[in-house]
């Protein structure tokens, strides 16, 4: 189901930050893609999304006008591969080639729906799924201490199998350095460790056979005070990383210092998830259990801990973020059930909204389901430009990502669900068009491929597994099903 925001009146702060001011102007008409596939909820779409959104998906995931006024027969999208070839090699779009928009079209009816076919099988609950930039490896961190680093180049082989330190609960999460050099990993620990992922050893435990260096989260003013961080990310020049945590607050460490940059308290709750909006570093966005996000350009505190908007639409906590990485617009996961897209000019200095009584029920996201009287509550305040249901957010921090840029011009919104399903949305339509089902158990995270249409889910029961378009000719492996015991966590 697709519904966008309330035209409720707010404080905005109009920033320019972003070349989409210049993408602005190069905008064309389009229409949605149709229906892949579906699930047995409703999802039918209320209003189109907003139409600067949906101009700016389209310029990146359509052929232009001229190619398709020029083409004999009906002008109609989506345009079939045939017709996309003989264009190209009529030269009727005037480029002699095909343009980055060609290609996603092309590419992105290709959804990576067939399958799935088996990566790896453990008795541990998997927490984290992430491709390399270049889609050359893959991670996989799983509750019993295990990250794995498979290369994809060469059949999934396990290039490395790291045996984390200090471990506390899980691993909350692991970002890889954009040189593909370095894996951070988390826990619910105060430190981050650092690995290097390029040295010859395979087996890396921590201390015994490599060094997992520890870099220390806690400043100095707080030293013997604890907490935990549920996400890490680097930054895109690699100098440093950010991290939410557990103590409500953002920390940003410098790499090359080798030592605490910054500390932001951030939010009135724990911070779940942090991101950088862009290449430049200077924009953070952050979520958290306060049900609030947050921008923080890091060129201008106006004052201590306050940041340079606020953006309001979510009725429980935000488990994740992913930045669309044009310093604009991001996609926050919500225990409300909800995905929403934000456009961050339309922030807030404002934090107070009436919300009458709105929430008038007890609920725990960690062992309840989601009251029924609450799925079509909505913000009074709702700040997004558009929402997206149909999945479920619940027991564990469901990470959601907008699609590859250079496959299918990011047309697309994909996240794990707790019904061990993953779910695809069109950003534009709200439409859902795909839906992945072959876990047993949540599926915290999933990972589409920068490139190709392939998506690796993984989830609690332990499979990590393959979805791919149209396949590579052979039929999907035979899966030996372990059932992992389960109990309901943070």
């Amino acid at each position: 189901m697709f519904v966008t925001a309330g035209g409720i009146a707010v404080d905005e702060m109009g920033y320019a930050m972003s070349r989409l001011d210049i993408e602005s102007d190069l905008f064309d008409g389009g229409n949605a893609i149709t229906e892949a596939g579906s699930s047995n909820r409703p999802n039918r779409p209320f209003r189109r999304v907003d139409d600067e959104i949906a101009q700016l998906t389209n310029l990146r995931s359509e052929p232009p006008d001229r190619l398709r006024q020029l083409m004999p027969g009906k002008q109609q999208l989506p345009v079939s591969p045939v017709r996309m070839l003989a264009g190209r090699e009529g030269n009727f779009s005037g480029r002699g080639r095909f343009s980055s928009a060609d290609r996603c079209h092309m590419l992105s009816r290709y959804l990576p729906v067939n399958g799935p076919w088996l990566v790896d099988q453990t008795t541990s609950r998997a927490y984290v799924s992430q491709f390399s930039a270049d889609g050359s490896l893959f991670i996989a961190g799983f509750q019993g201490s295990n990250i794995r680093i498979y290369d994809v180049d060469r059949g999934w082989k396990v290039q490395k199998n790291i045996l984390a330190k200090s471990l506390r609960w899980t691993v909350t999460d692991t970002s890889l350095s954009p040189d593909q050099r370095h894996l951070v990993y988390s826990s619910m620990s105060p430190v981050v460790h650092i690995v290097n992922v390029g040295s010859a050893t395979t087996e890396s435990h921590a201390n015994i056979t490599e060094i997992h260096e520890g870099l220390d989260f806690i400043s100095n003013e707080y030293r013997g005070y604890s907490f935990g961080i549920f996400s890490v990310k680097f930054s895109t020049d690699g100098r440093e990383l950010v991290a939410g945590s557990s103590d409500d607050s953002i920390y940003v460490y410098d790499l090359e210092a080798n030592k605490l940059s910054l500390r932001i308290v951030a939010h009135t709750e724990d911070v779940n998830t942090v991101t950088f909006a862009d290449e430049s570093g200077n924009l953070i966005y952050s979520g958290s259990d306060d049900n609030l996000c947050k921008v923080w350009d890091r060129r201008c505190f106006i004052a201590k801990d306050k940041p340079a908007g606020v953006l309001m639409g979510h009725l429980e906590g935000i488990t994740f973020l992913d930045s669309r990485g044009d310093g604009r617009y991001f996609i926050s996961n919500g225990k409300d059930q909800t995905i929403k897209l934000w456009d961050i000019r339309k922030i807030s200095s404002n934090t107070s909204c009436n919300l009458g009584g709105l929430r008038n029920y007890e609920w725990d996201y960690r062992w309840m389901d989601y009251p029924p009287l609450a799925r079509d509550l909505r913000h009074p305040c709702d700040q997004s430009v558009a929402t997206y249901k149909g999945h479920s957010v619940l027991r564990t921090l469901i990470c959601c990502y907008f699609s590859p840029q250079y496959s299918t011009g990011q047309r697309y919104i994909y996240t794990g669900s707790h019904d061990s399903r993953v779910y695809i949305y069109d950003v534009v339509t709200g439409t859902q068009v795909a839906v992945l089902k072959h876990h047993t158990s949540p599926v915290r995270d999933c990972s589409w491929h920068p490139n190709y249409p392939m998506l690796v889910s993984s989830s609690w029961d332990g499979d990590v597994v393959k979805w791919e378009f149209p396949g590579n000719g052979e039929a999907p492996s035979p899966m030996n099903k372990k059932r992992v015991q389960r109990q309901y966590y943070y």
